[in-house]
């Protein structure tokens, strides 16, 4: 595609960073937002026509606003929202606070409408536009200890289809993204073995090749697609497969 205005949250770490970073390569503009953007310094310095750093708490949505048409004044419009920030408490149901959860959905949930609020009038001004919401196959499945963070992406999963058809006449497409399990900070707690999951240049890359999609569903590719197709045809195996084949890989050490 042309290059593109992308706003893409979470932009200092994990796949976010390494999305950024591929974006950037192939010539789009991307306003990286962040609470902070020290990972991001290198690459603003040696592209500063096409990556800018944007300080955003994403729950907050006066700070939102204002930083959308910050956007808008420096660039002229937004081709294309990438929610991907999230946050990741990692403990059992018991012994979670239910502060913890509401933090999860504040960043995971919210900040990801409060996004889309923003963007939204400007893309029905310019007719059209493209929005990805990043989900996760524990979303799907479930996962033993982080029923927080795997509510939150359910809770994606539908508010990207219902806003999918409310936002066609639009000519605006809502998509789902899921990686693949990847080696992130927001994964770790999960404690999956890191050679269980994918390497996050790898996934940036190759989703990077695919930001201008306007599919209703995203992966990086056919295996992660693959995997997605199980995980939605048989979600009480999946969950139970990976949750076992976790405990195996930390007993084998």
């Amino acid at each position: 595609m042309n290059q593109a205005i992308i706003v893409l949250t979470g932009a200092n770490n994990g796949i976010g960073l390494e999305l950024t970073k591929a974006l950037v390569s192939m010539g789009h503009r991307v306003a990286a937002l962040d609470l902070s953007g020290e990972n991001l310094s290198d690459l603003i310095q040696t592209h500063p026509q096409c990556c800018q750093f944007y300080v955003c708490d994403i729950t907050d949505s006066l700070a939102v606003d204002q930083t959308i048409k910050s956007v808008v004044q420096d660039w002229g419009g937004i081709d294309i929202l990438v929610n991907n920030a999230c946050l990741a408490i990692f403990s059992n149901f018991e012994e979670k606070d239910i502060g913890d959860t509401r933090r999860e959905f504040d960043v995971n949930y919210f900040g990801y409408l409060y996004m889309i609020k923003a963007v939204l009038p400007v893309m029905k001004t310019q007719g059209k536009g493209v929005i990805h919401n990043f989900s996760s196959g524990v979303g799907i499945t479930g996962f033993p200890g982080i029923y927080g963070y795997a509510s939150t992406k359910g809770a994606i999963e539908a508010l990207t289809r219902t806003l999918a058809i409310e936002f066609k006449p639009f000519g605006i497409t809502v998509s789902l993204v899921h990686p693949p399990l990847t080696r992130t900070k927001s994964a770790s707690p999960l404690g999956i073995p890191p050679q269980m999951m994918a390497d996050p240049e790898m996934v940036g890359q190759k989703l990077a090749r695919k930001i201008g999609s306007r599919k209703a569903l995203i992966t990086p590719d056919s295996s992660t697609a693959l995997g997605l197709f199980a995980n939605r045809h048989f979600p009480e195996f999946m969950g139970s497969l990976l949750s076992k084949m976790t405990e195996r890989a930390h007993q084998e050490g």
